[in-house]
């Protein structure tokens, strides 16, 4: 597949750089201002590799809702999943990269005309649904297609119920609305629920599989193959929850309900595969400190450029607590603090009542764990832009990656250093200097580290540990995190600024980098 967006390439680090590092260089130059975002390419085939570890019996289908972005696309479609869509323009996005659109299920319950006439043209054959009127509809335009009965079956607790939306009542509907389906000469092929977006209890997949049995006997039972049961989502996605825990309920869920081979069992994650593979930096444009009357500082109010009208949306919707970590080691006492978005809005305020080192404006705050509905739902209210995302991945990626469709060569830059990389450049670029205001120079000697198959985040603390038979990826060590040396030093004299001419300085390496 050829590339088209210059700016989706993914940067292929050395061995000795690391996702955190390439964030710091970029925070460090002194010329980056804009809130961006690091993808960690690893992380979402960490996530992919886990998955198959853990589910072996489940094909996952992404949901493209959560992070629509290009190259996540490109990677979960290079490494072998489904996808779920719900929109034409989500089966258009898949199908673009070249996908079989047999890996397409368009689960959506409730769709527009126009949409199911589109995913017939186009050969997407997989459907949901979960009332008497969808069953019409379908009947109409696209009665050859396979359908899903979508029923109700809602976690105790989770971020998002979709339940109160979707998904018929699974005792007093479901047998109906299967009866119905034979009667209009439809074909139900499965069953499928959500237990909710963001699920905190594993048990209630138990609960729903259980209900899934009932329906596939009753379908069986009027003469359909049943053949297929779709889990849906709802699985975590960031770096400190525990999959295992979920997996653990739906296999001896699965094996004692649903043992017959025959049977294909798919699921439909989002944030489960993007969460913790994107980190967010966001830049103090302003604060203000407010003061007692002897003039101590009693709190401070700091304003970033990203909120909650861009990647801090789920504050709106979900109520969502965001933490944000502080780039620079914090020094001084912690002060009462309230982190703010840029826009007019009283009501952008991403966290409030926490503690904070006071910290000058240029700082930069780092939130980990954005991959999930950010960029998709994410706008550009009152003229400030979306963050852009730089895209990273180790050497063994790019190996796994670069000759599987949709990916090509092409969608990889080999040989970045993070300088380079922050500035946007490939190797022995050069910018002018009326653009750029500092040069980054980067100490290369970097320890020699020796690698494990063990997560380190990007707060180089680590987490959760990568401790699964990877065999088969062995040389995919994730990231390390070293420590990373900038020094600023002036580019020019302001008053070489004033000619017109154009100059240009070449990024000078400070040291070995291989």
């Amino acid at each position: 597949m050829k590339l088209t967006n210059l700016d989706e390439r993914i940067h292929v680090l050395d061995g000795e750089t690391s996702p955190s590092s390439v964030l710091q260089a970029i925070c460090q130059s002194g010329i980056q201002e804009e809130a961006f975002y690091i993808c960690d390419a690893d992380e979402i085939i960490f996530k992919y590799k886990q998955w198959k570890l853990l589910l072996p019996r489940v094909q996952p289908h992404y949901a493209v809702k959560c992070n629509d972005s290009t190259v996540v696309l490109e990677i979960l479609a290079a490494l072998g999943t489904g996808f779920d869509c719900a929109s034409k323009g989500e089966i258009n996005k898949v199908l673009d990269l070249e996908v079989d659109p047999n890996r397409i299920i368009f689960a959506h319950p409730c769709k527009p005309a126009s949409h199911i006439r589109h995913a017939a043209a186009l050969g997407v054959n997989l459907t949901t649904y979960d009332n008497v009127t969808e069953l019409h509809k379908m009947k109409s335009l696209h009665p050859t297609c396979n359908l899903v009965l979508r029923m109700r079956c809602d976690a105790s607790s989770s971020c998002s119920q979709l339940g109160i939306k979707y998904g018929c009542d699974p005792v007093t509907e479901g047998p109906n609305l299967l009866t119905l389906a034979r009667d209009l000469g439809l074909n139900v092929v499965g069953v499928s629920f959500h237990v909710g977006s963001g699920c905190r209890e594993p048990a209630a997949f138990r609960r729903a599989i259980s209900l899934a049995r009932d329906l596939f006997d009753f379908g069986t039972g009027l003469g359909f193959n049943m053949t297929l049961l779709d889990i849906g989502g709802g699985f975590p996605g960031d770096n400190n929850t525990n999959f295992s825990e979920c997996a653990d309920v739906i296999n001896k869920s699965l094996d004692e309900l649903f043992a017959s081979p025959e049977i294909q069992v798919i699921a439909e994650p989002g944030r489960y595969f993007v969460c913790s593979a994107f980190t967010l930096a966001t830049n103090i444009h302003s604060k203000r400190e407010i003061r007692s009357k002897e003039g101590d500082i009693t709190s401070v109010m700091y304003y970033i450029n990203d909120g909650v009208y861009g990647s801090f949306n789920a504050k709106l919707y979900e109520d969502a607590v965001f933490h944000g970590v502080p780039l620079e080691t914090p020094k001084g006492k912690l002060i009462p603090s309230s982190v703010w978005g840029p826009t007019c809005d009283g009501i952008d305020k991403v966290q409030e009542n926490v503690l904070l080192p006071l910290m000058d404006l240029g700082s930069w705050i780092i939130y980990q764990n954005l991959g999930a509905y950010s960029l998709p739902v994410a706008s550009p209210f009152n003229g400030f832009p979306v963050p852009k995302v730089h895209t990273v991945s180790s050497h063994a990626a790019w190996m796994l990656l670069k000759d599987r469709l949709p990916m090509s060569p092409e969608h990889f830059v080999e040989g970045n250093t993070p300088a380079n990389l922050c500035m946007g450049l490939d190797l022995g670029g050069a910018a002018p200097i009326a653009e750029v205001a500092r040069r980054l120079s980067l100490a290369g000697a970097l320890p020699d580290l020796s690698l494990s198959l063990s997560r380190t985040s990007l707060d180089s603390k680590g987490s959760e540990d990568r401790d699964h038979d990877m065999s088969d990826m062995s040389d995919m060590s994730p990231y390390m995190s070293p420590p990373i040396m900038c020094r600023r030093a002036s580019v020019v004299d302001s008053s070489d600024m004033t000619g017109t001419s154009p100059l240009f300085i070449e990024f000078i390496q400070v040291g070995p980098m291989d």
